[in-house]
């Protein structure tokens, strides 16, 4: 990502604005961020302090995280040392990606006292470092320590800045100094990993931000100088309301950004709260892809299990098929008792008289006789129809857990958003068929699974996707659970009902109007499509869309949630809406 040096630096900048705010509130939410709350002007302000390796950074955030119950070690830390102090300054070391946080305040014989915060803002290096007033380290974050290394960073110990290798943009006075450090085998292409790899708190995506802002198409002294003149404009410019962020978008997302040149008026926490928005719509997507793939990962788990358990079913379902014809050999043979000798023999031909008397050989096992081999093949044909009768009901049962747990995979390949992934563990976690993995899936969670309170209070989460159509309401359910509600609870019996025909989807109710009258074919015909839209045949064409009215609508006892049958149904074959 690109917080950079140069990000680092006007970040810093706008903190200072913060000079006398009273730290009144610090927690962790996690290993790798720590909050910090202040107070001034009568106006509360929360500083971020990220060091994950891919996400590092510090700004002011609006989004706050939840506070753990027990608080770690080094948060009680901080909590102890900084409490009830002011901050003094924010500061930056040229362009390294290190900022210094002062605190001064009064101990409790009202003698002055000084604490540092050292914030390190270096890829898989990033730390947070407590200092007293003597510049010594008090505790970290990270602990590091290497034996004969001339920086550790463990209690006790003297702070020292990280040793940087990498010339300094600052020191440059003009285009020719610039021009001198850069090697000779340069072009365009490279031109940005060069001058990242040569000066201090460049980042790549700075760089070729401005090549693209400049309309740089080839590499000449001119172009270069035009470079020059634009990084430091941007590296000298002391007040951030000349400057904005500008993000880079990949698959219609925002995935990196940089800072350039502008002329519009801004709040003076302006670029804190461009970073926090944008970190916030990041790691809220990342979240939600981790925690969705997770619990799907989880439900296919189960669904692998059940389509095992039906090919087992089958195989035994097709070892039924011979079960009448033990039946026939045990008749054939006891009808003929009276004139079979009775001494083991290996087979044995009768007249088959359901099939015209016509010859029929009968494979005997020579252990026996032939009348203890007929009442094998009863026992055969009584052993096999009574599997046919188990395992048949087995498999119904099977294929009604298989048609749920499809529907809940349609559900999360669906969801948008974690509440609604947070909503489909809460109707999975009361399901028995996935109590085993859903247990095993909580305990590897260090973070407590969010619940919906739908069940609680059902005007709460109750949330359908909404659509108008030529002035009609038409939801449409999110889940299982929302899917039971919109249609059982909180449709009228005479709304019109709509769902895929033998395809996964979600429920979705036409509300009627009675001063609107009747609903036309036109309108139907909408309805079924934004339906068809939200089933699993999405992408598919001439989508078979039931519908009739909600009254028609059952859920038959002990069915699982969004499961229902229903009657006086009519059928539209429609195009999904794109």
């Amino acid at each position: 990502m690109a917080f950079d040096g140069i990000v680092t630096k006007m970040i810093a900048s706008e903190l200072q604005n913060l000079s006398g705010a009273r730290i009144d509130k610090i927690f962790q939410p996690n290993k790798n961020n720590v909050l910090i709350g202040c107070y001034l002007n009568k106006i509360n302000y929360l500083i971020n302090i990220c060091i994950d390796s891919s996400s590092y950074r510090i700004h002011l955030t609006t989004h706050s995280k939840p506070n753990p119950t027990v608080a770690p070690n080094f948060c009680m830390v901080l909590r102890k040392h900084l409490l009830g102090l002011h901050i003094k300054n924010v500061v930056t070391n040229n362009l390294e990606r290190v900022i210094v946080i002062e605190f001064e305040g009064f101990d409790e014989l009202d003698d002055i006292v000084s604490k540092k915060l050292i914030i390190e803002l270096m890829g898989k290096h990033c730390n947070i470092i407590l200092l007293d007033d003597q510049n010594i380290i008090i505790d970290s974050m990270r602990h590091i320590y290497q034996e004969n290394s001339v920086r550790n960073i463990v209690p006790h110990q003297k702070y020292a800045f990280p040793i940087i290798d990498k010339s300094n943009f600052l020191n440059c006075s003009n285009f020719s100094e610039f021009y001198k450090l850069l090697p000779d085998e340069i072009t365009l292409e490279n031109l940005p990993l060069i001058i990242s790899t040569v000066f201090n708190g460049f980042s790549k995506s700075f760089i070729s931000g401005i090549l693209q802002d400049l309309e740089i198409n080839n590499l000449n002294d001119e172009n270069l100088e035009k470079l020059y003149d634009y990084i430091k404009d941007i590296v000298f410019e002391n007040d951030t309301s000349n400057l904005d962020f500008k993000f880079i978008e990949l698959n219609n997302n925002k995935n990196d950004y940089y800072l350039s040149k502008t002329k519009k008026t801004k709040n003076v926490f302006h670029l804190n709260f461009c970073l926090d928005d944008f970190y916030f719509e990041k790691e809220s997507i990342l979240e939600f892809k981790i925690y969705r793939d997770s619990v799907l990962k989880m439900i296919l788990s189960v669904l692998n299990k059940y389509k095992k358990r039906l090919d087992n079913m089958n195989k035994k379902l097709s070892e039924c098929d011979d079960m009448q014809k033990y039946k026939l050999y045990g008749e054939l043979i006891t009808a003929n008792l009276y004139r079979i000798e009775n001494i083991p023999i290996s087979e044995i031909t009768l007249e088959n008289y359901y099939d015209n008397n016509n010859k029929i050989t009968i494979k005997l096992d020579n252990r026996y006789s032939p009348s203890i081999n007929s009442k094998r093949f009863f026992k055969k044909y009584n052993k096999l129809k009574n599997t046919l009768e188990i395992v048949t009901k087995q498999k119904n049962e099977t294929l009604r857990e298989l048609d749920y747990i499809e529907s809940v995979v349609y559900e999360l390949e669906s969801a948008t958003s974690l509440d609604e992934v947070y909503s489909i563990f809460e109707e999975i976690s009361e399901n028995v068929i996935f109590s085993e993995k859903v247990k095993s899936f909580s305990n590897n969670k260090k973070d407590k699974i969010k619940k919906s309170s739908l069940t609680k209070n059902k005007n709460v989460s109750f949330n359908p996707i909404k659509y108008t159509v030529e002035g009609y309401q038409f939801l449409v359910g999110r889940n299982n659970k929302e899917n039971d509600y919109l249609t059982l609870k909180y449709a009228s019996k005479n709304d019109i009902w709509f769902h895929t025909k033998d395809i996964h989807g979600s429920h979705a109710i036409l509300k009627l109007d009675s001063h609107k009258g009747i609903p036309n074919n036109d309108v139907l015909v909408k309805c079924a499509k934004i339906a068809a839209l939200h089933s699993k045949a999405r992408n598919s064409s001439n989508v078979p869309v039931d519908y009739c009215e909600v009254r028609y609508v059952k859920k038959p006892n002990g069915a699982k949630p969004g499961m229902v049958i229903y009657t006086h149904n009519h059928t539209l074959y429609v195009n999904p809406i794109k």
